[in-house]
């Protein structure tokens, strides 16, 4: 009984530390897994933690980088816009210094064409002047020399009319004095004009005979050469010749007749043969 006893007492015992084996292994395995399980949890929750972290540190590299790209943007933009604020501030002044170049030169092209009118105007002056002055010395010169003129016209019709008037009163006086002679002669002549004019033929036929050997003293007669048959018996050709030639000249008596003068009978009378002839 007693080793029944101490064999069911070491069963116990055995079966308790079996169970107290059991329960440590089961403790223990239960809590390997409790920790396994806890460091799992823990790893996980740590790489959870990481993560987040992470995952924080990259959103908020993205934010930051966002904001750095907007702010970037921004600059770039308000860079653009103050690009563009100075250009069309730069066009603006270029503008407006075109327009003050195109004011100052069109100020200068006025002041030079105001200039220019006012050298013309004073050069259309000046001209005038010198014009009103040539003017006014052609009028003197013209005055002058027409006063000159007509004092020399004035002073050659003097003379012309004193010559005229002086050759007048000689042919005048010329006249009278022949009158004065013509009516001696006609009262010297018996009261008879015919006779008178024939006086005055007579006295003019020293003239006329002087004429008619004028017509022929320089004629050469050594140097006339006469062709004909030999003459016709009644003198040479050279003799006929020159009496062809003295007949030609007009005879006293048709002279005198042509005059309506009768010359008297002492000077000769004209046959019938020499007047048919």
């Amino acid at each position: 009984i007693e080793s029944i006893g101490k064999k069911a007492a070491a069963t116990a015992v055995n079966a308790a530390k079996a169970d107290v084996a059991i329960a440590d292994r089961d403790g223990a395995i239960g809590s390997a897994e409790a920790n396994r399980a806890r460091d799992i949890q823990v790893a996980e929750n740590e790489a959870e933690a990481e993560k987040g972290k992470k995952a924080a540190k990259a959103d908020q590299r993205i934010f930051v980088q966002g904001q750095e790209a907007l702010a970037i943007e921004g600059e770039a933009i308000a860079k653009a816009n103050i690009a563009e604020y100075n250009a069309g501030l730069a066009e603006k002044e270029a503008e407006a210094m075109r327009r003050a170049e195109v004011a100052r030169r069109t100020a200068e092209m006025e002041v030079q064409k105001a200039q220019y009118l006012l050298e013309q105007e004073r050069l259309r002056a000046d001209e005038i002047v010198r014009e009103e002055i040539a003017k006014t010395q052609i009028e003197i010169a013209a005055e002058a020399e027409a006063e000159r003129l007509r004092r020399i016209a004035r002073g050659e019709a003097d003379a012309i009319l004193a010559r005229y008037t002086a050759e007048a009163e000689g042919v005048q006086k010329v006249l009278e004095a022949k009158a004065t002679g013509y009516k001696s002669l006609v009262a010297g002549a018996g009261g008879d004009p015919k006779a008178a004019a024939t006086l005055l033929m007579v006295e003019k036929i020293e003239t006329m005979v002087a004429a008619q050997v004028e017509a022929i003293k320089n004629l050469k007669i050594d140097s006339i050469t006469v062709w004909d048959s030999g003459g016709d018996g009644d003198g040479s050709s050279t003799s006929n010749f020159i009496s062809s030639l003295v007949k030609s000249l007009p005879p006293l008596h048709d002279v005198a007749a042509n005059a309506g003068v009768e010359l008297p009978e002492y000077l000769g009378t004209m046959s019938d043969k020499e007047s048919s002839e």
